[in-house]
Parts: C-alpha cells; sequence; structure tokens
C-alpha cells in the first residue's frame, strides 16, 4: 500500500532528536509509524555541539534508556569521551556526559531506526495539516501529497518559520544549508494555538590543524570511563579523545564590542528570548562587563575529522568581527573557519497548551515535543519525543495513557514544569529543577522506570531482568551489611586512617559504612564483605546502589516521604469541566490561572506560580477532601 491509500496510526514530523525518538518509541508499541523529514540524511543530526548528557541532562539520558529509547545507545556506540561530571559532591549531582562523533551520532541513529518494524520514511516538506472538526487527520506537504493519519506528532526542531542571521544579514532557514518550514504555524493559529518566537544560536566550527593546541588545557575523559546503556552488550569506551579549554580575553573582548553596532542581538533585528544558561559570547561580555575572561571549551567533532566545535562563543556577530576575535584567542592565531556562528529565531507554542501527555488540549491526537515547546537542548527533546511516541501508539491502541510524576523521573519534573508553568524563554533541565533529586539519581534509572515500560510492552524483558537482578544483589549486600556485626579490632585501623572516633565494642557494619569519612570501597576490602561479594558475585551496579543506600538511606528516606505526601495529592483529580470562576474564596490570580491551564490534579494546580497553600487548600474542599 502507497502514502495515497494508507491511513498511518502515527505520523511523525521531523526527524531530530524529538522526532527519531518518537519514531522509535511508537513503532515498537505495535503503531504503524511514518517519518516525515526534510533530509533523509541528517536524522538526529547534532545541530549544535557534538555531545550527550551533562548537569541533569545525563539523568535524562539514562531514564530515556530506561524506558527502552534509542539516545543512550546510540550515544556510547559513538562516543568519543565520556566523563562522568561532579563526582566531588553526592550521588544525586553525578551527572554522565559524552562527546560524539557527530557524522557517526546520525549514522548510528539511521541505522537503528532502518531495523525498527512497523516505521516507514519519506522524505519531503510538511506545510499543514488536515483537521477532522477538533481532531488530528494528517498532514500536507510541499509535494502536494495528503498523508491520512489517526495521530500526529509535531518535532519541528528551530523549522518553523526558522530565520538565520549573522551580523546585517538573515535568511530563512531551519539549519545552516537547511530550509525553513512554513505553514503548520499558520494552521495552527487559526485553530486557536498561541504562538512565540524563541532565539538561539550556534558557535564557529574550525579546523583543528588550525590551532595550536600546546598553549591550551588539556581535558582528558575518564580513566575509566562508565557508559549511558544499562545493557551489557553495549560496552564502555577503552580510547577517548580529548577537548581541551582556553580561554577569552579583555582584547577579544573589544573587538567583539567593536561590532556591537552591526549585531542582531543589539540593533533591534532579533526580537525573542535566546537560551539564558547557554548565552551568545556577545550576550556575556555585556551580561557580564565585570569579567575579564570567559571560558571556551574546544571540542573535536569526531575520531577522525578535523572539524572543531568552539563551545562558549556562539555567536550572530558579523563574520569579520567573529574572524577578528577569534584569532585573539590563545591557540587561535592562525585559526582557519569552516562555518561562521549564527543566530536562529523560530516559531514555538507555548506549552501550557498541552496535557501530561503532550497531546494538544485544542487538537485531539495531535501531540507536540521538542523545541516547538520551549525546549532547548538534544536530551530534553529526545525526552519528549519519547514520551509523545509512547502516548500517541497508546491512544490510537485505546490503552490507558503512559505519565511520569516530578518524584518518579526527571522527564516527570521537565514536562510538568512545561505544561503547569509554561516558558517565556528556552527550558533548559537542572538538578535544581527537581525537589526529589536524591531519588532521581542517574545510577538508578532502570530501578524507577524499566518495570513500568515493560508493563506497557516498550522495554525488553532482558532490560527487566537485568533490573531485578541488580535490584536483588544489591538487597542482599545491604542486608548483610545490616546484620554483619564489625569487631573493634578489624575496623580501628580504618577509621584512625580517615580521622574517624574508634569503636570499643561490636558494632553493626552498616553504622560504620553510613559515616561520611568513610569510604565504602575501604569497607568492601574487608575480608567478610570482599568473600560475600565475591560468593554471591555481587556486580559493580548493585555495590553502587548498596554503597548510595548506606551512605544516604537517612536523605533517601525524607525525600520519600515528602513525596508520598505530595503524591497523595496527584490523585485528587480535577474534572476537566470544573468552573473555578465559581470559587470565590481564591484570588482573581488564582481563579485566571487555573482556567488557563486547567490543571489536572490538585498537586499540579499548587505548582501554578500564583496559586497559594490557601487557594489549594479551598480546592481541596471542593474536590470533597
Amino acid at each position: 500500500m502507497g502514502l495515497f491509500n494508507t491511513t498511518y496510526d502515527v505520523i511523525v514530523v521531523g526527524g531530530g532528536h524529538a522526532g527519531s525518538e518518537a519514531a522509535a518509541a511508537s513503532a515498537n508499541l505495535g503503531a504503524h509509524t511514518l517519518l516525515i523529514t526534510m533530509s533523509l540524511q541528517n536524522i538526529a543530526q547534532m545541530s549544535c555541539n557534538p555531545a550527550m548528557g551533562g548537569i541533569a541532562k545525563g539523568q535524562i539520558v539514562r531514564e530515556i534508556d530506561a524506558l527502552g529509547g534509542y539516545s543512550g545507545v546510540v550515544t556510547d556506540k559513538s562516543a568519543i569521551q565520556f566523563k562522568m561530571l561532579n563526582k566531588s559532591k553526592g550521588p544525586a549531582m553525578w551527572s554522565p556526559r559524552a562527546q560524539s562523533d557527530r557524522m557517526r551520532f546520525a549514522e548510528t541513529w539511521r541505522l537503528m531506526l532502518e531495523q525498527t518494524d512497523n516505521l516507514d520514511f519519506f522524505q519531503d516538506s510538511v506545510n499543514g495539516l488536515i483537521f477532522d472538526g477538533n481532531k488530528i487527520a494528517g498532514v500536507k506537504t510541499v509535494l502536494g501529497l495528503e498523508i491520512k493519519a489517526k495521530s500526529v506528532i509535531l518535532t519541528a526542531g528551530t523549522f518553523l518559520n526558522g530565520l538565520i542571521h549573522i551580523g546585517n544579514k538573515q535568511f530563512g532557514g531551519g539549519r545552516a544549508g537547511e530550509s525553513a518550514a512554513t505553514g503548520i504555524t499558520e494552521d495552527l493559529v487559526k485553530k486557536g494555538f498561541e504562538s512565540g518566537r524563541m532565539k538561539t544560536g550556534t558557535p564557529p566550527r574550525v579546523d583543528g590543524r588550525s590551532l595550536d593546541y600546546s598553549k591550551m588545557i588539556e581535558q582528558p575523559g575518564d580513566e575509566y570511563p562508565e557508559k549511558f546503556s544499562y545493557l551489557p552488550t553495549i560496552k564502555p569506551l577503552t580510547k577517548h579523545r580529548s577537548c581541551y579549554m582556553t580561554y577569552t580575553s579583555q582584547e577579544v573582548h573589544d573587538v567583539l564590542r567593536s561590532g556591537f553596532d552591526r549585531s542582531p542581538m543589539f540593533n533591534g533585528r532579533i526580537k525573542s528570548i535566546g537560551p539564558r544558561y547557554c548565552p551568545s559570547i556577545e550576550d556575556k561580555i555585556d551580561r557580564f562587563a565585570t569579567k575579564d575572561r570567559h571560558q571556551l571549551f574546544i571540542e573535536p567533532e569526531g575520531w577522525d575529522t578535523v572539524e572543531v566545535y568552539v563551545n562558549g562563543f556562539s555567536t550572530s556577530l558579523p563574520e569579520d568581527i567573529q574572524d577578528k576575535a577569534l584569532r585573539k584567542v590563545v591557540g587561535f592565531e592562525n585559526v582557519k573557519f569552516f562555518r561562521y556562528g549564527y543566530a536562529i529565531e523560530y516559531d514555538y507554542f507555548q506549552p501550557t497548551q498541552l496535557k501530561h501527555n503532550l497531546e494538544t488540549k485544542l487538537i485531539s491526537n495531535l501531540f507536540f515535543a521538542g523545541q516547538i515547546n520551549g525546549t532547548t537542548g538534544y536530551e530534553e527533546a529526545a525526552a519528549q519525543g519519547l514520551m509523545a511516541g509512547i502516548n500517541a501508539a497508546l491512544k490510537v491502541q485505546n490503552k490507558p495513557e503512559f505519565l511520569l510524576s516530578r518524584s518518579e523521573a526527571y522527564i516527570g519534573v521537565l514536562i510538568d514544569d512545561l505544561i503547569t508553568k509554561g516558558t517565556e524563554e528556552p527550558y533548559r533541565m537542572f538538578t535544581s529543577r527537581a525537589e526529589y533529586r536524591t531519588l532521581l539519581r542517574q545510577d538508578n534509572a532502570d530501578i524507577r522506570l524499566t518495570k513500568k515500560s515493560f508493563d506497557i510492552g516498550l522495554a525488553s524483558k532482558e532490560r527487566l531482568d537485568l533490573m531485578d537482578l541488580k535490584q536483588q544483589k544489591s538487597e542482599l549486600l545491604i542486608d548483610f551489611i545490616k546484620n554483619y556485626s564489625i569487631k573493634p579490632d578489624l575496623i580501628n585501623p580504618i577509621l584512625i586512617a580517615n580521622k574517624c572516633a574508634v569503636i570499643k565494642q561490636s558494632m553493626k557494619l552498616f553504622k560504620i559504612a553510613a559515616r561520611p569519612q568513610i569510604n565504602f570501597n575501604t569497607i568492601a576490602t574487608l575480608p567478610d564483605i570482599a568473600t560475600f561479594i565475591t560468593e554471591n558475585d555481587i556486580p559493580e551496579s548493585a555495590k553502587e546502589q548498596a554503597e548510595i543506600f548506606v551512605q544516604y538511606s537517612g536523605y533517601i528516606e525524607k525525600e520519600k516521604n515528602n513525596a508520598d505526601k505530595i503524591n497523595r495529592l496527584e490523585h485528587i483529580k480535577i474534572p476537566e469541566t470544573f468552573d473555578f470562576h465559581k470559587l470565590n474564596s481564591i484570588s482573581i490570580e488564582a481563579r485566571q490561572k487555573l482556567t488557563k491551564i486547567r490543571p489536572q490534579t490538585i498537586a499540579q494546580a499548587s505548582r501554578i506560580s500564583g496559586v497559594s497553600p490557601s487557594d489549594v487548600s479551598v480546592l481541596l474542599v471542593y474536590m470533597g477532601r
């Protein structure tokens, strides 16, 4: 059957990180899925930096992997360096990050998608939507095709009416060398959607052969690198490529300032808001005028290519200024450009127009994922794509929606933040956004999420068995430590070496191991413990779980109790048609916000900016506490 007489279960528009995860999830759940993208060569293209993970973002990639998504596997297979960030802090802050080979990353994604059953591909540009009343019915393309679908996921990235800026020049485009997408925004606005504009930017790419690395600070990967995927068939790196660090200077800043009169950032050409936590270099020197230098991270684009990404130098200044300023940076004196930095403005839709399952409130079976929802970053986009793909497939199959709460996943925090609070600037995930970050660690994403995903048919039996084994072995070790009494003569030398108070009589090892000064690996070398670990074949992953539980059990327990209290409010539903305006005893602001956002539960209502605790109490009374 051809495109003309097929009604797909799910059409995914856009082949970026959100679209790729959406297509994989939908197809793997048995939905007949079509991925439409402008360029099949650019599936899952890393449009900006060649890296995955980082603070809080690494936790999201682990969660995607635990749920059976592809991002973790693809990253591991195409990585050129791996680092666990924040190791000097507690485990809630540990965040995995990998540098990727840009070309191999996209190739690996494409090949994995091609090997996915129920997934078709089509290269074309979508320029319109087909509606059946207030339900989506399919898409229209530039070639003039009308392709029918029961459900559509829009993951248009920066392509919706995309406009590229370099100095005084501006031209339509969704990415350097690729045209913008038109028509979709206009169709949605006619249906009553509220759209806005956002901005993002990218730095120059340069020829690594023209740089002097001897003048820079080398940044190698971890000596014993880990990986993202929980699958044992995926192996960690055995070698890696280094990144490098250098700095801007006052001289560099002076050159950059000389181009401000031609900067679209400052002369009014760009009117939209850019990402607060990834500002352009001109924004940095303007906002932080007292700083005489800024870090630049020099990131190789792959194993064999000479192309280099200048992280920290995102800019839309004119080409001559970019050239002149970068030559003043130490190590860049003879730099050759592959391509100049640029800014891009694009359409997005305020995410308060979505339900928790990422379906739009106005049009049923239409889902949004990625930058169309006002986010920034591959990881945030991929997470939304995965959840939209799952929920689009489940909706078509008349199955219950799949949701994650704030206490279950960073993905839950991300989606709840977006649909409850909305965003006026590109949204980026941080550990500080999660109130339960001790529970939401990168090491336990499989324990938190794999069973849930297996139950809906996405995560494999292999993943579930691996997770069960890890949990069993870790609980076995924890029980042993709780019940094992250690004698003073065995433990006191370790306590003295770590400047800890010695013990005078036998004590349960759990109490000793919980002391902050004590390294768990040292405890694990004690003869009885070492024998127990060997005889019971306790893997490193289970040992790590046990260590974190022993050292942080007090915090974990407290956070669980807090989460349980809030989760009780998650179960108190608010009827879809409830009239908030009849609640005279709550503030006018609360009535307006509640009417606009239409929260589905009391807990969601409590997180809306402008809704006070006393307003929540009134709601509780009305919902029949």
